[in-house]
């Protein structure tokens, strides 16, 4: 099969799309993407299936499974609020087609878009960048886009592509394409290359700003994901939003002090970080009086620099014990350094190692939200079992929790 970028270059004669976009797990790379760092992903197969009919007038009507109503948007009349956009979801939909109208003006067509799902909402298996992810699809697809020229100037590969939605989502402007107004988060590009770059039965590791593939390992027939679902909701509103956004603030703050400090004009800390031998510690000296950014800071070096290469490796050789180790301290560094845990994937973590998964983490934007767990294939539905019947012993309010058996599936792809 075609990658996501030739699907849409290929173009579609069709009144008619429908794609489907895959939820994603981050096994290692916690809130590292949006600083030039590294993940360790997999998308699952579970996901957001769109389909977009073309109207003849340019007013886009989206309808949700298992939301109420409509959101009706007149594409002539950009960044007018969307009808029945009440709640997150409708600000999604504005904002992916407020960004395409910005960036190739007067091409987007008027469509009726239908969103059926089997992502769990709010998991940590990012449903809301499934969503723009999607969106953007059907409309780039159903109006051609990617046969302006304006689209092929900048993107180039799938992996642009992906860049370019993470950019549609954070309201960032992506090379010539101008940024428009984000959904709020201050996030990078993680979840949409997870989505379009994944490789069924197999971890893909990229690097960030500017993306880039650094390793693909295989995942064996004998393994299995399987995935506890919380029943804490990892959200993006609200509350949760300011928590989520202070961990990428963290990033920006230390990043100006570095600035301000040596007078270069590293755009990342990743670049920061290697920007000459004594970088790293000029970095701790910086940050050491403020227990906050000297703990956001630790976290992102341990994470980016050494355990998500070292976890690559330890499973592409099949050292599941050290990779499980590796994992440990991710999810150490996530407790300590992003602060973005709480009490019950805490114990979903460690309930898995004690049930004798290989490795288990927390993964996504944190506070609340998933957990995985690597089991063998064989006895993975009884883990699942077991596993859910301990974290429920211990958080019997938690009876919303759900476990998933998976395994790693492909990028989000056109169907029939």
């Amino acid at each position: 099969m075609s990658d996501v970028l030739e699907q849409l270059l290929a173009g579609s004669s069709a009144d008619t799309v429908t794609w489907f976009v895959p939820g994603r797990i981050e096994v290692l790379g916690k809130h590292t993407d949006y600083a030039g760092g590294r993940s360790l992903l997999a998308a699952v197969d579970a996901g957001h299936t769109l389909t977009a009919t073309a109207r003849t007038d340019r007013v886009l009507c989206v309808r949700s499974e298992g939301m109420d109503g409509a959101v009706l948007l007149d594409l002539a009349a950009p960044g007018a609020r969307a009808e029945g956009s009440d709640g997150h979801w409708g600000g999604y939909v504005r904002t992916v087609a407020d960004r395409l109208e910005a960036n190739f003006p007067g091409t987007l067509r008027g469509a009726d878009i239908t969103i059926t799902s089997t992502l769990p909402r709010a998991a940590g298996m990012s449903s809301s960048s499934a969503l723009v992810v999607g969106l953007a699809l059907v409309l780039i697809d159903l109006s051609g886009i990617a046969a302006e020229e304006s689209f092929r100037a900048q993107i180039t590969t799938t992996e642009q592509l992906g860049e370019y939605l993470g950019t549609v989502e954070n309201g960032q402007s992506f090379g010539d394409l101008e940024g428009h107004r984000g959904v709020g988060t201050f996030g990078g590009s993680e979840d949409h290359i997870g989505m379009l770059c994944a490789v069924p039965d197999a971890l893909v590791q990229y690097s960030f700003c500017p993306v880039r593939h650094e390793r693909t390992i295989p995942f064996g027939p004998e393994l299995a994901l399987v995935v506890a679902v919380s029943g804490v909701e990892a959200e993006k509103t609200g509350a949760a939003l300011e928590d989520y956004n202070r961990v990428s603030l963290a990033v920006t703050e230390i990043l100006h002090r570095w600035h301000r400090d040596s007078g270069r004009e590293d755009p990342t800390l990743a670049d920061a970080v290697r920007g000459g031998p004594a970088a790293v510690s000029r970095l701790q000296a910086l940050t050491a009086a403020d227990d906050h950014l000297r703990g956001r800071l630790t976290q992102f070096l341990d994470e980016s620099e050494r355990l998500v290469p070292g976890a690559a490796l330890a499973l592409e050789e099949g050292d599941l014990t050290e990779f499980g180790h590796l994992v440990d301290e991710s999810q150490a560094g996530a407790e300590r350094g992003l602060r973005n845990q709480v009490p019950e994937t805490v114990d979903l973590q460690r309930l898995a190692r004690e049930l004798g998964a290989h490795a288990a983490s927390a993964f996504g934007a944190g506070f609340g939200g998933s957990v995985w767990a690597l089991v063998p294939a064989d006895g993975a539905e009884e883990f699942g079992r077991r596993w859910l019947e301990s974290y429920r012993a211990a958080h019997p309010l938690r009876d919303a929790a759900t476990v998933t058996v998976t395994r790693p599936g492909g990028a989000a792809r056109r169907l029939p």
